[in-house]
């Protein structure tokens, strides 16, 4: 787990108003403004004739939505996201970073989880197995892809 400090405009730039994020899955979030707002990522695949494969709607899917939410002239009081990688990319995460000790089906979830609080703007790292191991090679790895991934994208943040 890693805590970037991220600047607020620049990212909520990336967040809202570019594609930098739509990839990734939107597992939950929370938005804060004149009412709370919760979103569940999660795809009632019963509401379609031809459901998606995935089983969380992505980001890009949901981020004009949560545009329209936030924009205006007042920010919100707070909001947070889930992100996590789509779990179809997980095998080739694995296989890019050369972690052949795990198996796409061991992970839940590779997160970072967006935390607004009214003045300040953080992403958090994290990961989440459905097996135990004591290993940190991924959680290592994949600290390290978000910082280069916020890197790579002039994204501005100090580490803690």
């Amino acid at each position: 787990m890693t805590i970037l400090n991220l600047k607020t405009k620049n990212c909520m730039q990336h967040l809202l108003l570019k594609p930098t994020f739509d990839s990734f899955s939107l597992i939950e979030g929370e938005i804060t403004t004149y009412n709370t707002f919760r979103i569940d990522g999660y795809i009632h695949k019963k509401f379609y004739e031809d459901a998606p494969a995935k089983d969380y709607s992505s980001w890009g899917d949901l981020r004009e939505f949560c545009f329209h939410i936030i924009r205006g002239k007042r920010t919100p009081l707070n909001f947070r996201f889930i992100l996590s990688l789509p779990k179809e990319d997980f095998k080739d995460f694995l296989t890019d970073q050369d972690i052949p000790s795990l198996h796409s089906s061991d992970i839940q979830g590779l997160y970072l989880n967006f935390k607004y609080d009214g003045t300040d703007l953080q992403c958090i790292t994290g990961t989440s197995l459905n097996i135990f191991t004591m290993d940190k090679t991924l959680e290592n790895i994949w600290d390290n892809y978000a910082r280069n991934f916020f890197l790579k994208r002039d994204i501005d943040f100090e580490s803690l």
